[in-house]
């Protein structure tokens, strides 16, 4: 099984993940089927992914040297959310390279145990100029390192 099986993904529990992040949804963020859009999944994944650089890895997005750039992403949707649920995010890291880290983030409606998405995305850090591929700062290193859960091969 790859490590994005949605079999697999689905069985996910709060406690797989480290850290998490509140989200109250908002009106706009349904669509003209009364439930959250597929786009908003994406916006919901930066902004855990980010509150946790800013606060817990010493990143600062304006003036950082590097910064990490989306390169792939994913998202399996299992449950329906909608707007007025309050949603907890939940992030981990599942791989970290030298200059690369890959996110999983779940979507859980407050209450619930199991997941209404997964998914989440690969960040290549390069240097903020030149654009070329920049190992992780020590610092962001030590940060990502305490959301490392290594999906297991099976």
């Amino acid at each position: 099984m790859s490590d994005n099986d949605p079999k697999v993904l689905r069985q996910r529990e709060r406690a797989d993940y480290p850290f998490f992040l509140s989200y109250r949804t908002r009106w706009i963020d349904n669509d003209q089927y009364s439930h959250i859009n597929n786009s908003v999944y994406y916006h919901l994944f930066d902004s855990v992914v980010n509150a946790y650089l800013i606060q817990h890895a010493h990143l600062v997005p304006s003036r950082s040297p590097s910064i990490g750039l989306v390169v792939s992403s994913f998202c399996h949707f299992f449950s329906p959310l909608s707007f007025p649920a309050v949603l907890d995010l939940g992030l981990r890291v599942t791989k970290l390279g030298t200059s690369s880290v890959t996110y999983e983030v779940a979507v859980f409606e407050e209450g619930n145990t199991d997941p209404s998405a997964v998914g989440g995305y690969t960040h290549v850090f390069v240097d903020r100029e030149s654009r070329q591929s920049a190992p992780i700062t020590s610092d962001t290193r030590d940060g990502l390192s305490k959301l490392l859960r290594p999906t297991s091969k099976l």
